[in-house]
Formats: C-alpha cells, structure tokens, sequence
C-alpha cells in the first residue's frame, strides 16, 4: 500500500512540475508577441475610375506586418469605410478588412498584389468562417488591373 501511495506521489509531483514548466513558457512568449514592431513607414494608396474611389492607407513594421485603413467610395453604393491588419508576404497583402456599412460592422478578408510601386485588388470566391468573410482558396485569387491604386501624397 505504502508503494502505492508513493508512485501516485511522485506521478503527482512529475505532472505538477510540468504544468509549472509549460506555464512559464506561455507567459514570455505572450509577452514577446506583444511588442510593438518599430514601423517603417505611411504609404498612400488611391484608385479613382469613372466615379468610383478606392483609398488605402498602409503602416508596414519591419516584420512586413501592416494595419491602416480602407475605403470604398462605389457611385450609387454606400460608403464602405474601415481598417485593415494583416501581411505583406513576397508581392501579396492579405489583410482582414473591419468595416460598416450601412450601420452594420462586418469583416472580411482583402487581398493586393504589389506590382511596379502599385497595389491591385484581388478576387476570389469567399466563404464565411468564424464570423468573418475569407478567400476559399488564395491560390485561385485573380487581380484586376481595373482596380490599381497608385502610389499618392498621405492627406
């Protein structure tokens, strides 16, 4: 009995030490993903076709993480205005765009292909997950050259 007694012991004290061990290595690692990157930049970014107006405004860190903001303006649709966090990875942002429209908050993914000093739109076919709105597959996105914003001066 007393062998008993000393084997769940010191079964005890081995999963105890461990979730000890498991704990302080979440908290450094929380802390270190919470560290504000140092920024490398603002940059501007407008289409104007016909009447329809896109803008976006891009912070990017040196980790090529970026947040700003984005706006619709679409003749004859309401005005979708929001902001957007996400990454540059090689020539591609992909980015969770938080807006309203109409007075209800809604999220979506966006995606932009950096090309010549220019970002351009892409598409693709969306499915919603986890209350937001995500390309299917970003391997079968499709960029239009209709909707390239150029490079401009931050207001």
């Amino acid at each position: 009995m007393k062998k008993i007694i000393a084997i769940i012991g010191a079964v005890t004290l081995v999963l105890v030490s461990c979730k000890k061990e498991k704990q302080e290595e979440i908290i450094p690692s929380t802390v270190e993903s919470a560290k504000i990157e140092e920024s490398v930049g603002k940059q501007c970014f407008q289409s104007v076709t016909n009447k329809d107006t896109v803008i976006l405004t891009l912070n990017t860190n040196s980790h090529n993480e970026v947040d700003g903001q984005l706006t619709y303006k679409i003749y004859q649709k309401d005005k979708n205005e929001g902001t957007i966090i996400g990454s540059i990875k090689g020539d591609t942002l992909i980015a969770d765009y938080t807006f309203k429209s109409e007075g209800v908050s809604s999220i979506r993914e966006v995606a932009f292909l950096k090309k010549a000093g220019t970002f351009i739109e892409g598409y693709g076919d969306l499915i919603e997950t986890n209350g937001k709105l995500v390309f299917k597959d970003k391997k079968l996105l499709k960029f239009d050259s209709k909707m390239t914003l150029s490079k401009v001066d931050c207001k």
